[in-house]
């Protein structure tokens, strides 16, 4: 099952949803992403295995081409959109409690932003290299955020902005969350974000692509990956 796992990658990777996807033109006529997930699960391959030898291994191939600008937004939504395709058919058995995820990242834009290009390419990114991701959409308030750390402890907090009117926001979000659960992990991003205000407004990461985010994830100690795995079960419960 090797070669097969070894070919689901490759079709994340350069964004072969399915058979009758026309993209990449040289992979035309080919089992995509689809097709082949169905394959290895018939199998008996488990869930967590086709995550992790497959999901991980393409999403992170494209999320280093993407930050050395090798590939670009649409080749990464492609992408996307072939590791969505085979996450629809590993979330139920995920759900159903025999396959673990790596932990729980909640995404937002900030109150008073309404864009979303960059929030739905870090999520994307983020479940496809193996974290369950809660996605709170636009104009997310602190509030908002606070109301899932309560229902989900030990969640990685998200927080995106576009507009440099609405980092403003940003700040306001970090430090009302940081006083009522001081060791929360938030990571920052967008376009006018830098690390200097990441540390001016006391969060834990600013990467400027969503590689950077998955990496720091990965890279959290591992009791806290512990916690966040539990977390990511009940979720799932």
């Amino acid at each position: 099952m090797d070669d097969v796992l070894k070919k689901l990658a490759e079709c994340v990777e350069y964004g072969k949803i399915n058979k009758v996807s026309p993209f990449p033109p040289n992979m035309k006529g080919q089992d995509g992403a689809e097709e082949i997930t169905k394959q290895l699960l018939e199998a008996g391959v488990e869930a967590s295995e086709v995550l992790e030898k497959s999901l991980i291994v393409g999403m992170s191939k494209i999320g280093v081409k993407f930050r050395e600008n090798k590939v670009f937004v649409p080749q990464v939504l492609m992408a996307a959109k072939a590791m969505s395709t085979s996450m629809e058919q590993l979330k139920p058995l995920f759900a159903e409690g025999n396959n673990s995820r790596k932990g729980l990242f909640v995404i937002g834009t900030v109150e008073g932003d309404l864009h979303d290009i960059g929030k739905n390419l870090v999520a994307m990114m983020v479940e496809g290299n193996g974290y369950e991701v809660i996605d709170l959409g636009t104009d997310v308030n602190a509030d908002a955020f606070m109301e899932q750390v309560e229902k989900t402890p030990h969640c990685v907090l998200g927080l995106s902005a576009l507009l440099t009117t609405t980092m403003v926001n940003m700040e306001k979000i970090v430090k009302e969350v940081k006083t009522r659960y001081p060791e929360q992990k938030i990571c920052v991003g967008g376009a006018p974000v830098n690390q200097d205000f990441c540390e001016k407004i006391g969060a834990d990461s600013y990467n400027p692509d969503p590689q950077g985010v998955v990496e720091f994830l990965d890279n959290m100690e591992p009791n806290i990956n512990r916690k966040l795995m539990a977390s990511s079960q009940r979720l799932v419960e």
